[in-house]
């Protein structure tokens, strides 16, 4: 099964490469990460996407939890939460196609953040399975490049991964 993990870390140097060490030496995959500061300088947000049985997300949370920079841990997973991913692709957008990928991108809501002679980059933002639909229906010709963030997640409610 697929799961969120989102950690709160230390801002310091080595702490992201810890968490990868912590993945290869288990052989588990890391699907997705991100990491960014919070509001506090000194910490960093790591959102971590995995897959595995529970005892396996059992033992990487457990081994997450003792690497020494991790000051918090929770599997979104596990409750109520929203998660979104950024997506940019770069489509072909020649004469007779630019009215088209236009209706298509407000269709999906997205934005039209470049424009070129021969291109348009388009920016979409929702779940995985918004940004799979957007993909499927342009026409694969029509892409140049496509470059996804992975998701991040936030828990619903007033309660936050905040100390």
């Amino acid at each position: 099964m697929r799961h969120i993990i989102s950690i709160l870390l230390e801002n310091e140097s080595g702490a992201l490469a810890r968490v990868a060490n912590l993945f290869s030496a288990r052989g588990y995959n890391i699907e997705s990460l991100t990491v960014a500061p919070t509001e506090d300088l000194s910490l960093s947000r790591m959102t971590l996407v995995t897959s595995g049985s529970d005892e396996i997300i059992e033992q990487i949370t457990k081994q997450l939890n003792k690497l020494i920079d991790t000051v918090k841990l929770v599997d979104l997973t596990e409750g109520s939460h929203i998660e979104r991913e950024m997506m940019m692709i770069k489509l072909r957008a020649e004469r007779t196609q630019r009215e088209e990928i236009k209706r298509l991108v407000d269709i999906f809501r997205g934005k039209i953040i470049d424009v070129t002679d021969t291109s348009y980059t388009v920016e979409l933002t929702g779940a995985a399975s918004k940004l799979n639909a957007f993909i499927e229906a342009v026409d694969e010709d029509l892409i140049i490049e496509v470059v996804r963030t992975g998701p991040s997640g936030i828990g619903r409610g007033s309660k936050g991964l905040g100390l």
